[in-house]
């Protein structure tokens, strides 16, 4: 049964066209202590009334006006209440400091080509580079998320290259860990008051994912090895991959950073109640 003292965590939010023409919020909420999800919308006329910093991923909310299904798992919302607000994210400093730190990987790339490469990419897009998230809803979703996602990997590929992977290139598989994402810079958008993650809609109607902008680059530029880690790293074709590693006698280096990603990616928290 529905209860006005039960508290929400938000977990996606999205705004959407009505048949009508007008506007409609989709809202997915979570009960915290047994997991269980609500699905929820509001019409315009309640989204006017409302700030929309009410649905930052990973906010506490107690529904304070709202008709239910007969099952109580989706529900028309008039009314909300904010009981906890979540960080949107590394505040200015926390930013600084790990690009720094990822700066000081692209510095352990040896060949030069490479690092100058690189190095152009992080600096030509750094004001991007500092606030894009690495999703919208599955991992580091939160200003700065791509750059903690990005180091993460950094720092697992370097512990898993020193004990167990030592004839791989280095400098090829530092350079697929800071660019498998770097489309993502274009790809997203973040409202830095918020924290609401979108797509660019303008990256879309250009490229298909972020996975074919960084192949693309790297493929362009000669860095082969690289760009076919990046073209594998979703690991299946419906998940995006545009190398499936399924695929028969594929050379060992090329499963490398779908391994890393996805364990950064597990281990990553869906909003930021851990980084404070």
């Amino acid at each position: 049964m529905f209860s006005t003292e039960i508290h929400y965590e938000v977990v996606t939010f999205a705004v959407g066209d009505t048949k009508s023409g007008t506007k409609m919020g989709k809202l997915q909420l979570k009960n915290p202590e047994n997991g269980e999800t609500l699905n929820c919308i509001m019409w315009e006329e309640a989204l006017n009334r409302m700030d929309l910093k009410l649905f930052r991923c990973g906010n506490i909310l107690r529904i304070v006006s709202a008709s239910f299904n007969e099952k109580f798992n989706n529900c028309l919302v008039s009314a909300l209440e904010l009981i906890k607000e979540a960080k949107t994210g590394l505040d200015e400093a926390q930013r600084e400091k790990t690009y720094k730190e990822i700066l000081g990987f692209i510095e352990k790339i040896k060949d030069e080509k490479l690092k100058d490469f690189v190095s152009k990419i992080y600096s030509d897009n750094k004001d991007k580079i500092l606030v894009i998230p690495a999703a919208k809803l599955m991992h580091h979703n939160y200003i700065g998320g791509l750059m903690v996602h990005t180091l993460e990997c950094l720092k697992y590929a370097e512990i898993n290259m020193d004990n167990f992977f030592q004839r791989v290139n280095r400098d090829e598989v530092f350079a697929a860990c800071l660019l498998h994402d770097i489309g993502k810079i274009f790809e997203y958008t973040i409202d830095l008051e918020s924290g609401l993650i979108d797509y660019d809609e303008n990256f879309r109607k250009e490229w298909i994912s972020h996975s074919q902008y960084g192949f693309s680059i790297c493929m362009a530029a000669g860095f082969k090895r690289v760009a076919k880690m990046i073209a594998a790293h979703h690991a299946r074709a419906d998940w995006g991959a545009i190398v499936d590693l399924n695929e028969k006698d594929l050379e060992p280096f090329v499963y490398l950073i779908h391994h890393i990603d996805d364990l950064s990616a597990k281990f990553g928290m869906t909003n930021v109640a851990m980084l404070g």
